[in-house]
């Protein structure tokens, strides 16, 4: 009986131990399912259910495990099958099939490593098809955006220098800010190749002035960060002037010179910039051009002291000057001009070597920002006998007063009409021949032809016999003998038009000096009156270059812009940059109490002022003023101008004004640097209204901020 009982004991044990290996067995060999455990019965196992649960989680691990590595397998090989693709499409330079495997593998996996990236966008760069430039650029700002870790230095610079070259200012200018914020310093020679292929067009110009603000601020900024020993020893570079000289004078080219007289008069003496002769000739241009003649005055006692060999330069200068002499209708200053100018020309001026100063130059020289009776602002030193080889100033002034020939400065035709014909006008005959006076005593001139000679054969020619006269009595009495050609052809016109009285006059001077003895006054008189027609030629046909065609056409040359605009506007300059806003204001009320029209320059100097002392809510005021003398025609509209509104309103937070202004932008087709405006925003304003919504806001003038400040995010940009 016990032995019965024991034979099915042990079966049941041997049948457990088989039946436990074979589900053993079958789990080695194939994946199962939990499920299946569940058919057998759980007395033959002994498994209670917490050992079962624990059993069926095990084995589902392994299924998923085993699962996963097949797929990590398959998707190892997938992504070396894709990048060895890649790479072999590089290395062949075929960037159609490297273009599309980095496409698969991005949308599989991701951007590749930084190596392999790089290599993709410096063959993108290098490719002669402007197709692959875009495609570079693209792909540099979508990194930019999602990993901004793997964008490297590098390729970043390779990339701003080929947009700027193949002339797309506003991408390039979007990869330069990118290497700003990454506070990467960059040599002075990248920027100043990078800038002399951007400023060839307006909007190049505009970006490249933009971005040398950004420069200078960053600069500045890093040159604060360091205490006075480590400066000495630090890496920064200052801006070279050849920089600024680069810029300013292509901003000079396409007119833009209200900013570039902000950004010279700020910046370069702030940062150290000092101002060689190239950087004088482009300041003089645009203080011409904004009608500021004070500043120029400065100069010139720097100026005149300088190389002969930069006359071929200064002759621009000294043209600047001498226009804005006579938009202030200063025509003594104009005169006393010319005559230096006569003497600058003589032999018995040093001359210096070219790129050498003289013991009087050699120490530095600085001038007042403004004007030198503040005792507040910025100075900027010069250096008027150095200059950069590797700059030419091509930017001319608007008018040819003054001429560079033979190697000399020679006073043009056109200005000595204006000095004569203004004398005349305003009858100050004697002026007029101290004038002339002084060049014939004081000055040597080589020329046959005397200038006085000149103009008293015109000032017959033309009719004017009492001026030519009146000429001829004060270089009398001053003991300065006339040519016998100038008595000769004043006599004959006093003949043919019979009037013997004044001939007799003449003729008892002519004898006075030695001339005519021997004959009567009826014998002269005679021969005048058979002298030809031709003597006093017509001068309908005259030559538009002569001294005789600019004082034919007198007053019609002459600016039609009145001379007291130009003192006002420059008062107004003075007042704002000493921060005297309120007397800068006085004087825009009793400019427009004498019904005298304020100009672009008007508007920028008071909003220069009132920015400098930060009064944005006035600015508000000041541009309802301004946009109704707009939209009347009083004044032109002014890409510098709105720029400098809009950047005062995004600073004051006036984004109702910042959209109105972008409006007037976009209507007049003017260029909007809104990489510019979209960096200032995020400096001051980064975090207004961000997680605001409209529904959200607790007062109609809220709700409606808040639109404006989406449509301006929109505008920039800002997602």
């Amino acid at each position: 009986m016990r032995a019965g009982i024991f034979v099915p004991y042990f079966f049941y044990i041997s049948y457990g131990v088989c039946s436990t290996a074979l589900v053993v067995s079958r789990i080695a060999t194939r994946p199962l399912s939990p499920f299946h455990i569940g058919n057998f019965p759980r007395k033959l196992f002994n498994i209670s259910s917490n050992n079962l649960t624990v059993l069926k989680w095990n084995l589902s691990i392994q299924q998923r495990s085993t699962i996963t590595q097949s797929a990590l397998l398959r998707q190892d090989s997938s992504n070396a099958t894709l990048l060895h693709k890649l790479e072999l499409s590089l290395k062949d330079r075929q960037l159609n099939d490297a273009w599309r495997q980095f496409n698969d593998f991005k949308s599989m996996y991701g951007y590749p490593e930084k190596s392999l990236l790089s290599r993709l966008i410096v063959e993108l760069i290098y490719s002669s098809n402007s197709h692959w430039l875009r495609k570079a650029q693209s792909l540099v700002f979508s990194i930019f955006r999602e990993k901004p870790n793997l964008l490297d230095h590098d390729f970043l610079v390779k990339l701003a220098l080929a947009l700027a070259r193949a002339q797309m200012p506003i991408p390039a200018s979007t990869v330069l800010r990118i290497i700003l914020e990454k506070d990467k310093c960059l040599p002075v020679d990248f920027w100043a190749t990078i800038f002399l292929h951007i400023v060839k067009t307006p909007t190049g110009a505009c970006l490249a002035l933009n971005l040398l603000v950004d420069i200078s601020e960053s600069f500045l900024t890093s040159k604060a960060n360091y205490d006075s020993t480590v400066r000495k020893h630090s890496k920064l570079t200052p801006l070279k002037t050849i920089i600024f000289n680069l810029v300013l004078n292509a901003c000079v080219g396409f007119g833009a010179t209200l900013k570039a007289q902000q950004v010279m008069e700020d910046l370069m003496p702030r940062i150290g910039v000092k101002a060689d002769a190239g950087s004088i000739v482009i300041m003089s241009l645009i203080y011409e051009r904004n009608g500021l003649r004070d500043e120029l005055k400065q100069l010139k006692e720097f100026v005149d002291g300088a190389s002969d060999s930069l006359n071929y330069l200064y002759q621009k200068f000294y043209n600047s000057l001498l226009s804005l002499h006579f938009k202030f209708n200063d025509i003594d200053a104009a005169a006393a001009l010319i005559l230096d100018l006569y003497k600058r020309g003589q032999p018995t001026k040093c001359s210096y070597k070219f790129g050498m100063r003289n013991n009087e130059f050699q120490r530095p020289h600085f001038v007042h920002i403004g004007s030198p009776n503040q005792r507040t602002g910025l100075k900027l030193q010069i250096e008027p006998d150095i200059l950069d080889s590797h700059i030419s100033v091509e930017a001319d002034s608007s008018d040819i007063l003054v001429m560079f020939v033979d190697g000399k400065l020679v006073v043009g035709n056109k200005a000595l009409a204006r000095v004569i014909g203004e004398y005349i006008r305003d009858r100050k005959v004697t002026e007029l021949s101290k004038f002339l006076i002084g060049i014939e005593k004081e000055i040597f001139i080589p020329e046959k032809s005397r200038l006085s000679s000149d103009v008293v054969d015109d000032l017959v020619q033309l009719g004017w016999l009492e001026t030519a006269h009146d000429i001829l009595d004060d270089f009398e009495s001053a003991g300065v003998t006339g040519e016998f050609d100038m008595y000769k052809l004043l006599l004959t016109a006093y003949c043919k038009e019979n009037k013997f009285k004044e001939a007799r006059v003449l003729l008892r001077q002519m004898r006075k000096i030695g001339w005519l003895k021997n004959f009567s006054d009826q014998q002269v008189i005679s021969t005048c009156l058979e002298q030809d027609k031709n003597v006093i030629p017509d001068y309908t046909g005259i030559k538009k270059s002569s001294l005789a065609y600019f004082l034919s056409i007198g007053a019609e040359d002459i600016d039609p812009l009145p001379a007291l605009v130009y003192e006002f506007n420059s008062s107004i300059y003075f007042f704002c940059k000493a921060k005297m806003i309120e007397d800068a204001l006085k004087v825009f009320q009793k400019m427009k109490q004498m019904k005298l029209h304020p100009t672009i320059q008007t508007f920028s100097f008071l909003l220069d002022g009132y920015s400098s002392l930060c009064m944005y809510r006035e600015i508000t005021i000041f541009w309802g003023e301004t946009k109704k003398r707009i939209e009347t025609g009083d004044l032109a509209v002014d890409r510098d101008l709105l720029e400098c509104f809009l950047l005062n309103f995004i600073r004051g937070g006036y984004f109702e004004r910042v959209i109105e202004v972008a409006g007037y932008m976009t209507r007049n087709s003017l260029f909007a640097d809104t990489g510019k405006y979209k960096q200032e925003f995020l400096k001051l304003h980064k975090d207004l209204y961000k997680r605001l919504k409209a529904s959200q806001a607790r007062t109609e003038a809220q709700s409606r901020r808040l639109e404006h400040v989406q449509a301006f995010k929109t505008w920039v940009g800002i997602l």
